[in-house]
């Protein structure tokens, strides 16, 4: 035996700024002590204030508690004003990010109402504009900001990183008895370009707390490494995010190994999977892969959790299967409600298993848990509530009984909080 206990684990959160991007009454915190947040991002055409603002609603309702739009065009800056109204009418309060890129300084200026309708501005250093007029066109977007007490996220992309500041730092590093790998210096761009525009941002007039910053890539590795060393070289708050991390499972694996590294660490204070939609899927799959990691890491809880075991050999029934599909759905279905009536279900911990080999254990550590009958068992499922064996289901009906149980449960730990 050891000397000493394992450490439990822990992932202290890096220290920054805090702000707080505001629509009227409603705020959401970023940074310092508040929760990591999730972002989204629509994809209809903005001009089509309808769609869009139905879709920002959906994106809303599935956690996400920022979304932003693209911004390109004077007919999408003359649409975010009635996107705003819609959602208002609506009831949805969510802040609105509006994306620029190129020419965000003019649509800004040109369109003032669209300024206001928006709660943050994504700028891009790498196409505001090069040279003296690339520092203009950013300081007008800045200028816009402060003015209207609104955020900015400095958004640099490895794609569209600034060419007279990459070209300066390859020649710099072409004098070096040492030369780095090409990829470093790309790091290094990455970073400088983020860092010395949020300082650039600040000595304008805005203040620090109203920035954001973000250094995008493709890889995995590649983000870790860079986000590792932008954390340490600041304290504004950092918003994490792969480029582009794909379609379906493979989308999701990467932004959860990227996102998950550096989360454990403490870095990261807005999250937004960027995951390409398969065909007739919902845009909300990018929240809820991102609500799933957060809870995954116990950063935060949005819906109670289920555990299934994989089944095996001795489950050859798919009951087991099918009822934590159930159950799973159920709760999910309900949070839009229970989260006003039942405040800290998100935190309930269901177990459904499919045999007598783990299930008793697994159940017990839940708050409520049952364990099927595996194949060759007798046709019984013991209950476990908060630990302790509470009642034995058979028959045609466990679904439906164990489901009351679950039901009856929240009602008696969760309605009294209520009340």
């Amino acid at each position: 035996m050891s000397d000493g206990p394992i450490p439990l684990p822990e992932a202290p959160r890096r220290r920054t700024r805090q702000g707080v991007v505001r629509w009227g009454d409603h705020g959401v915190s970023i940074g310092g002590d508040a929760p990591v947040r999730v972002q989204s991002m629509t994809n209809t055409d903005t001009a089509d204030a309808i769609a869009t603002a139905i879709q920002v609603k959906e994106l809303a309702q599935a956690g996400s508690e920022l979304v932003r739009i693209t911004v390109n065009n004077d007919e999408a800056a003359k649409a975010v004003p009635h996107i705003r109204e819609q959602l208002d009418r609506m009831g949805i309060s969510v802040p609105l990010i509006g994306d620029f890129h190129y020419n965000g300084h003019r649509l800004l200026s040109d369109h003032p109402a669209c300024a206001e309708a928006l709660s943050k501005y994504r700028i891009n250093p790498g196409n505001v504009g090069r040279g003296e007029k690339g520092d203009r066109q950013f300081a007008q977007m800045v200028e816009i900001a402060a003015r209207h007490g609104k955020h900015i996220r400095i958004g640099v992309n490895w794609g569209s990183l600034d060419q007279d500041l990459l070209a300066r730092l390859m020649d710099e590093n072409h004098a070096r008895a040492q030369p780095w790998d090409a990829k470093q210096v790309m790091y290094e761009a990455l970073i400088t370009s983020a860092i010395s525009s949020a300082e650039r941002a600040e000595a304008i007039g805005l203040p620090g707390e109203n920035i954001v910053l973000s250094c995008k890539v493709s890889a995995v590795q590649d983000l870790i490494a860079v986000y590792q060393a932008l954390a340490q070289r600041c304290d504004y708050p950092l918003h994490l995010g792969l480029t582009e991390a794909g379609m379906g499972t493979k989308g999701a694996v990467a932004s959860t190994a990227a996102l998950s590294v550096l989360l454990q660490q403490g870095i990261g204070d807005t999250i937004r999977i960027s995951l390409t939609p398969q065909p007739g899927e919902a845009r909300t799959q990018e929240v809820v892969v991102a609500l799933e990691i957060l809870q995954a890491l116990d950063l935060r809880s949005f819906v109670p959790s289920v555990t299934a075991c994989p089944g095996c050999g001795r489950t050859t029934s798919t009951t087991f299967q099918e009822l934590a599909k159930q159950i799973d759905d159920y709760l999910r279905a309900s949070m839009p409600v229970w989260r006003e009536r039942y405040p800290g279900v998100e935190g309930l911990k269901v177990a459904v298993m499919g045999c007598i080999v783990n299930g008793p254990g697994e159940s017990k550590h839940a708050d409520i848990g049952i364990s099927l009958p595996g194949t060759g068992e007798a046709p019984a499922a013991p209950v476990f509530i908060d630990g302790q064996k509470a009642v034995t289901l058979r028959g045609e009906g466990i679904a439906r009984e164990f489901q009351t149980i679950v039901e009856n449960y929240i009602e008696k730990r969760f309605g009294v909080l209520h009340a």
